[in-house]
């Protein structure tokens, strides 16, 4: 999650329990089993656990740490359950939003619609950094730009679901997803026979058959490949699993080279060409060409055969000006916009510092606010007001100053709890979840996500780079 924020003065929403104690009906079975379960138990089989994930080289690389090791993401054995109903509310909202995005990026690279309008000041979007004006006038194939969104949203009570942040250009933990759910079975079949729980291991073949359904129109039997930066991304785990998974090939952009046109993979059986990539690639690095000419990770002369349409890219070049901090308060705006509907999920309040009312109210209240970066991600890059000292409040009132356009700053949230296994056993913890929504020609949502979980007590920092954990997500089938 990119957001820590401090706990509220309120208690935060128990997705367990009631205020008065009784146990809500998604956890009625799972209840029991916490009850009547010894904690010697739950404490063997989260060794089995971690054994397992070990096994399967399920790990992360933390690019601040000095040690540079790779790191196990703490799992916690515990499931979140939602139910088939607050499950259906939270996909219905999340399609609306994605609807919206792609629909917002397809506009800015075209008429530009909702600038002329002034529902959005210009210079957030054409003076962003990730606006890419190489972009403007193509169309990818099939129309999208965002196939694969990770939306980050958190519980605050029991019907409200709010939107953190919107992830568009390459989101990552979907692995964990799958794969907490294929231990969770090995550890605890017993429970998968006594509930109905909707399954996660389709999310491969979902996104194949996406990928295969955006690729160009002379592309009979498409070829699919995943294009990672190679083996020391932190994410390059997740990379090697979904092409496995896939049963495609993994590349770098050292394999890809371009001519008459057309991206082919080099093969011991010679050149094939290729249809539809996945990247995992940030927009700098995926061309030497159009981009940075530095980079050796990319494909020369890619973008070109993209405006083109003779090969589909997922995610479009172009589509993290979507996913900026500064352009997630404006969402809402856009469902209406578009859609001509209401947001189904709220967004949170959000200043913009580079709006002087704004930053002289962040200024003010800087010991209440979470102030972050527009471009940060993973935690990193930002002020957590009530936990920060005055000395390091005074340094970031002198960041905010000198550059209040770089930032922008929200209030804290009563993040909802689940049942987690601590040292003391049994506890509340605070959650998150990043549902991943997938569009091609049809926008589906695997039900359920990765929730991240927050291990200390009290504490909201969910990022595994900060020290948080993942759970397996249950949505109930009724």
């Amino acid at each position: 999650m990119r957001t820590p924020v401090h706990p509220p003065a309120v208690p935060a929403f128990d997705e367990m329990r009631d205020a008065g104690g009784l146990v809500r009906p998604a956890y009625d079975r799972l209840a029991d089993w916490l009850t009547k379960t010894p904690k010697s138990v739950f404490r063997r089989k989260r060794q089995e656990a971690e054994l397992l994930f070990r096994r399967l080289g399920i790990t992360f690389a933390v690019y601040s740490d000095d040690a540079g090791v790779e790191r196990l993401i703490p799992f916690d054995i515990v499931p979140r359950v939602l139910t088939a109903a607050e499950w259906a509310r939270l996909e219905a909202g999340l399609i609306q939003r994605v609807r919206a995005l792609n629909a917002f990026i397809h506009d800015i690279y075209h008429g530009q619609q909702i600038l002329k309008a002034g529902v959005i000041p210009e210079e957030f979007v054409l003076c962003n950094a990730q606006f890419r004006p190489e972009m403007l006038g193509i169309v990818p194939p099939g129309g999208v730009w965002a196939h694969v969104a990770g939306i980050d949203v958190v519980r605050v009570d029991e019907g409200d679901f709010y939107v953190l942040e919107d992830n568009l250009r390459s989101p990552s933990g979907v692995s964990y997803m799958i794969e907490n759910r294929s231990v969770m079975m090995r550890l605890f079949p017993e429970l998968f026979s006594q509930n109905r729980i909707a399954p996660v291991d389709h999310y491969p073949n979902e996104l194949l058959s996406m990928l295969r359904s955006v690729a160009p129109p002379h592309a009979g039997n498409p070829t699919v490949v995943v294009v990672t930066p190679g083996m020391y991304n932190s994410a390059y785990f997740e990379h090697a699993f979904l092409a496995d998974e896939m049963g495609v090939e993994l590349v770098e952009g050292q394999d890809l080279f371009v001519t008459d046109g057309f991206v082919f993979m080099r093969t011991p059986q010679g050149p094939r060409r290729v249809d539809v990539i996945y990247r995992r690639i940030d927009d700098d690095y995926l061309d030497p060409l159009a981009f940075n000419s530095q980079s050796v990770l990319g494909v020369p002369g890619l973008l070109s055969v993209y405006a083109q349409g003779n090969v589909a890219l997922a995610n479009a070049i172009g589509t993290g000006v979507a996913d900026d901090k500064s352009i997630y308060p404006y969402v809402p705006d856009m469902v209406r916009f578009y859609l001509g509907e209401e947001a189904i999920l709220k967004n949170v309040q959000t200043w913009q510092c580079r709006e002087p009312d704004s930053l002289r109210y962040v200024l003010d209240h800087l010991d209440e606010l979470v102030v972050k970066e527009v471009h940060g991600s993973g935690g990193y890059g930002m002020l957590i007001g009530p936990r920060a000292s005055t000395a390091e409040r005074a340094e970031f009132a002198a960041r905010l100053r000198a550059t209040p356009d770089r930032y922008i700053a929200q209030p804290t949230l009563a993040l909802s709890t689940c049942p987690t296994f601590v040292q003391q056993g049994i506890a509340p913890r605070h959650v998150d979840l990043r549902p991943y929504v997938l569009t091609g020609r049809t926008t589906r949502v695997v039900p359920g996500g990765l929730t991240r979980v927050a291990l200390e007590e009290g504490s909201l920092v969910v990022n595994s780079s900060q020290g948080g954990g993942t759970k397996d997500t249950w949505v109930l089938q009724e």
